[in-house]
């Protein structure tokens, strides 16, 4: 086990790279504005809205949209600071030019359940730049008591707080998250795009408020972010290619997970993921793949977890190829998700269950290739030393492995 030295340095490694983002954030805006000198703004207020916490601004947030996005060249559409209330909407593309979206003040979703799986959505955008220090608040608290899917598998899906959809060669930076109502972001046939710097919140206990899900989209870059959450921090989806996480700070929520996969037919593989030099602290999971048990076939392939620590996480490694969170999910056949090549290395911290590493994989497509490096947890708890548990794995391990290797 590393010292205790080692460990506080990680975190405090990670607050100052969060700190110094936020402390300096004044001068990167500047400069950021210098570089865009030449851009045309459009500023919502000049379209009529008002920033008293009340007013719909849906119709003047679209029509400064529509004029930016229309202009040739670079365009800036302008959430001055104040409290903007603003319904449902969708600023689609393409457009003309590059386009930004600084907002440095509060826009606030309407209470309740909201009759749309999105409230604001970016579509068909091109050079997209979501930035400026500003808060997207989505009054989740008014909508978390009609979330019943943990009870009814048909239900209405409460909406995430910014989607994106086929967005391209775009940045998404030093904005804030607070309360959604379902997750905060989500892309879905995106490429090209990174996310840095940005928080995500939400209470512990509030429901399927992911904060990142990402699916059908390929060289997604999220990094230098703190993401508090009552579901998973990022859910990697069906159909996800070549996606890099680095300096997350996760906790509380249900850590960083691949899938669930194998719940629908003719789902698209997962390959090409790193998730790295990242902390864990009081998660129910650490880094996790899970599938369903079902006939459908797809593969989950060349993942990496390196250079990760966790504090006081219940499942720090865990793969479970047989998710069911709300029995009985009428499992009929073992899962059909084919994972392979996938590296745990330089992983440390505590574990508070005895269980510290669990692969439990599928009996008709067992894993291929897991690779354990250098893993080195300790237990917090009092039922003994640590344990591994594994099922249908085929693997190598090197290093130093406590718990001892299962495989």
């Amino acid at each position: 086990m590393r010292t205790p030295k080692t460990n506080v340095g990680v975190l405090v490694k990670m607050a100052l790279q969060l700190g110094f983002a936020r402390v300096f954030f004044a001068i990167f805006l500047v400069a950021s504005l210098a570089t865009a000198h030449n851009a045309k703004t459009f500023n919502v207020r000049n379209y009529g809205a008002v920033a008293d916490g009340r007013k719909d601004n849906r119709k003047a947030f679209l029509k400064a949209w529509s004029d930016a996005c229309n202009q040739k060249g670079i365009s800036r559409v302008y959430i001055p600071g104040g409290v903007y209330m603003l319904g449902t909407v969708e600023f689609l593309g393409p457009c003309k030019g590059p386009i930004t979206f600084l907002m440095t003040g509060t826009v606030r979703a309407p209470t309740g359940p909201l009759s749309t799986d999105g409230w604001i959505t970016f579509r068909y955008v091109n050079k997209l730049i979501v930035k400026g220090g500003g808060t997207l608040d989505g009054q989740g608290a008014s909508a978390w008591p009609y979330n019943e899917c943990d009870k009814n598998s048909n239900c209405r899906s409460l909406p995430i707080s910014i989607k994106f959809e086929f967005v391209t060669n775009s940045r998404i930076k030093y904005i804030t998250s607070i309360n959604s109502k379902n997750g905060h972001l989500s892309f879905f046939a995106c490429k090209n795009v990174n996310v840095t710097n940005i928080e995500l919140s939400a209470p512990g206990d509030s429901p399927n408020t992911d904060g990142i899900k990402i699916g059908s989209s390929r060289d997604i870059r999220i990094s230098s972010s703190r993401i508090s959450t009552g579901d998973d921090c990022i859910a990697i989806l069906a159909g996800s290619t070549n996606i890099d996480i680095s300096y997350v700070y996760c906790g509380p929520g249900h850590g960083i997970s691949v899938g669930s996969l194998g719940k629908f037919p003719d789902e698209d593989d997962v390959k090409g993921l790193v998730v790295r030099r990242s902390t864990f602290n009081g998660t129910d999971n650490g880094v996790r793949i899970k599938t369903w048990e079902s006939p459908w076939r797809s593969t989950a392939s060349n993942f990496t977890f390196e250079d990760i620590f966790m504090e006081k996480v219940r499942n720090p490694i865990i793969v479970d190829q047989a998710y069911c969170p709300h029995p009985p999910c009428n499992q009929q056949t073992a899962s059909h998700v084919q994972i392979k090549d996938v590296t745990y290395r330089n992983i440390w911290g505590t574990s508070s269950s005895q269980i510290a590493v669990s692969i439990d994989c599928s009996k008709q497509f067992p894993c291929k290739n897991i690779v354990m490096k250098d893993i080195n947890l300790a237990h917090l708890g009092r039922e003994g030393p640590l344990k591994s548990h594994c099922s249908y794995v085929d693997g190598h391990f090197y290093g130093r492995q406590n718990p001892p290797s299962c495989f």
